[in-house]
């Protein structure tokens, strides 16, 4: 007779790749960054999720409600370099970039590297900047380089962009151009806390005193183990109805009635990939729907852009994109 804790056995799910190790990582990072982030879990997820994805994110929220800190907290639990750079009216796409420099001694001119050449780039009030210090960031977040008197400059591995807008205070700002706001994987809304986080965040600050925030995080992640599990999340199995699903979605926002401009390819590749580390962050090494739709909002809300009526409404991208969700049918 057939034993039924051996047929229990066989009926195991089992990954064909290996995800504890990434899962533990991550489990770590959040609770580092727990230690002085108070209610924010969306945030962090989806900061992770976009280094898995190895994409740009880009942070909008009111003052004071943590973005910069919460940035410069995850980068610290990378074992990379870190830099931040506050962007003004006055700023030159050289302060930026770098600039040549006359080396007196040889009698040419060396290249000086800017703060863009780190791992992770803190950028602070990304639309307080010109168009010109704006297109400068063209080059480097789509391909990883730079190009300086005709000569071509890698970033060093990983190299991220993490990006602050005050969605409120508009005097003195220059909107980004939509090519730009295209090279961000996410962009992340970050609200005010409910009212028990924000007693939460009263008692953390009191209890730490004058302890700086920054000395409390350690380093998680190395570049070798972050490569690894990148290559680990491009490895996750995505079904030809999957595909299909991804497609159909960006597709009917091209169409839409209440859109004027809808996802590019990019955004195509942008929701599979982010689906991708949400599944393997999950523990499984295949996507589902559900994968998708946490990838949508994220992903189409600075991509798309509303008509002219439904704008002067007060529609949010967000409700739009639900209404795409919703239409299609999900795969079973």
């Amino acid at each position: 007779m057939e034993n039924p804790e051996e047929k229990n056995e066989e009926l195991q799910f089992s990954n064909r790749i290996p995800l504890d190790e990434l899962r533990n990582t991550v489990a770590e990072i959040k609770g580092q960054l727990n230690k002085v982030i108070i209610g924010q879990q969306d945030f962090i997820e989806l900061l992770i999720v976009s280094l898995l994805a190895n994409g740009h994110v880009l942070i909008e929220g009111v003052p004071g409600i943590a973005k910069t800190i919460t940035a410069k907290l995850f980068a610290k639990t990378l074992k990379t370099d870190f830099s931040r750079i506050q962007f003004t009216p006055d700023l030159m796409p050289s302060d930026v970039l770098g600039t040549s420099v006359l080396n007196m001694k040889e009698s040419e001119f060396e290249f000086k590297k800017g703060p863009i050449f780190s791992n992770i780039v803190l950028i602070d009030e990304i639309n307080r900047a010109p168009a010109k210090t704006q297109a400068a960031l063209f080059e480097v977040m789509e391909e990883r380089q730079i190009t300086m008197d005709g000569i071509k400059y890698d970033m060093e591995y990983p190299f991220m962009v993490l990006a602050t807008q005050n969605p409120v205070e508009q005097e003195g700002t220059y909107p980004l151009p939509e090519a730009q706001l295209d090279r961000f994987l996410f962009k992340i809304r970050v609200g005010y806390p409910s009212l028990e986080n924000e007693v939460n965040i009263l008692k953390s600050h009191h209890d730490r005193k004058l302890t700086a925030p920054e000395t409390l995080i350690s380093g998680v992640l190395t570049p070798e183990k972050l490569r690894n599990f990148r290559e680990l999340v491009q490895s996750v199995l995505i079904e030809e109805k999957i595909f299909s699903y991804i497609a159909q979605i960006v597709d009917k926002s091209r169409n839409h009635p209440h859109l004027y401009l809808g996802g590019s390819p990019r955004a195509s590749i942008a929701i599979m990939n982010a689906s991708k580390a949400f599944a393997a962050m999950s523990g499984r090494d295949f996507v589902t729907p559900d994968d998708v739709k946490r990838a949508l909002a994220p992903v189409l809300r600075h991509r798309i852009i509303l008509s002219p009526e439904r704008e002067m409404e007060g529609m949010a991208p967000e409700t739009v994109i639900d209404m795409i969700s919703q239409s299609i049918e999900i795969p079973r």
